[in-house]
Parts: C-alpha cells; sequence; structure tokens
C-alpha cells in the first residue's frame, strides 16, 4: 500500500496553458472598430420636418453654438418661431423702410441671445462670446432670403454663420 500512495505523490504538477492570442486580437479589432465608428461630435442637429438641407463634402465637424432653422415657412432660432413667410417671402412689414435688407424681428430675437450670452460671458470667465451662429437652411430657399437672414445676423453681433450640410 506505501507503494501505491508513491505513485500519486511522484507525479510532476501540470499547468494548463489557456491560448488567448486570437481572443486578444478578436477585443482589438473590436475596439478599433468602435473607436473608428464612435462620433466624438457634441453637437447634435436633428433636421426639422420638411428640412431639405444641400450636399457637401466638407469633414468639419459643427460646433455648439446658437442654432438657427430658415425653412420654407419660417425663420426659428433654437426652436421658437421668430419669423413667419407669406408665400415663401418675408412679408414687408417686418423689414425696415430704410434698410429692407434688415429684419427687424429677427433681429431683435437674435439681439436678445447675443446679449444674455455676454452677460453669461461676464460672469463666467471660461464661456466666451464668440459671434457664431449655426443656420440650417432649406435647399430650395432663394439666396437674397438668405443673404438677408445673415446681414440680419450680423447686425445683431452674429458675424461667424456656418450652415448645416448633409454629407454625400
Amino acid at each position: 500500500m506505501a507503494s501505491g500512495l508513491k505513485k500519486y505523490t511522484n507525479r510532476k504538477s501540470s499547468a494548463f496553458k489557456i491560448q488567448i492570442t486570437s481572443m486578444v486580437d478578436m477585443f482589438v479589432i473590436l475596439l478599433v472598430f468602435l473607436l473608428r465608428s464612435y462620433s466624438t461630435s457634441p453637437v447634435n442637429i436633428t433636421p426639422k420636418q420638411g428640412l431639405r438641407l444641400p450636399e457637401s463634402s466638407s469633414p468639419a465637424d459643427p460646433a455648439d453654438v446658437l442654432k438657427m432653422v430658415v425653412s420654407t415657412d419660417g425663420v426659428f432660432v433654437e426652436d421658437k418661431r421668430v419669423l413667419s413667410f407669406k408665400d415663401g417671402t418675408i412679408d414687408k412689414a417686418d423689414t425696415e423702410s430704410t434698410d429692407p435688407q434688415f429684419i427687424r424681428k429677427l433681429y431683435e430675437a437674435l439681439d436678445e441671445r447675443a446679449k444674455l450670452a455676454k452677460s453669461i460671458a461676464k460672469a463666467n470667465d471660461s464661456f466666451e462670446f464668440d459671434g457664431k451662429i449655426l443656420v440650417q437652411a432649406d435647399r430650395t430657399l432663394p439666396y437674397d432670403m438668405l443673404k438677408r437672414v445673415m446681414y440680419t445676423s450680423m447686425m445683431a453681433g452674429y458675424s461667424d454663420v456656418k450652415f448645416a450640410v448633409v454629407s454625400k
């Protein structure tokens, strides 16, 4: 019986080694795929229903700034309607008689936002009013209307106008 115990005690310790090389490769590929497809843009732009944005191949990401929508039925600043169009045009009552390019209601809404941003910038050193605005404009709008909207936004202090587009 003593010899029977001796058989089992002389066994060499065996270590079971797991081959994880292929599993590590799989996780690296998965990680690279997820990092490549992950968007780091802090801005989420959802076009209004019926709004058709123009196409572009620009790789630039939009910044988190004041958003203005110019659709075929009106102008919206941060999802609030500030101007309605009549038959796809700006009513003469909404423009200045001395300057027909200037849109009074749009100026008032943008000027209010600019004053709010400037007061926040005074209270908070990390925030700065830079006069940037992101415009979502329908591709069927005439250039003359967009020019009037941009002119009015520049008069209100928003001189850096960027347009939202759909990538090709």
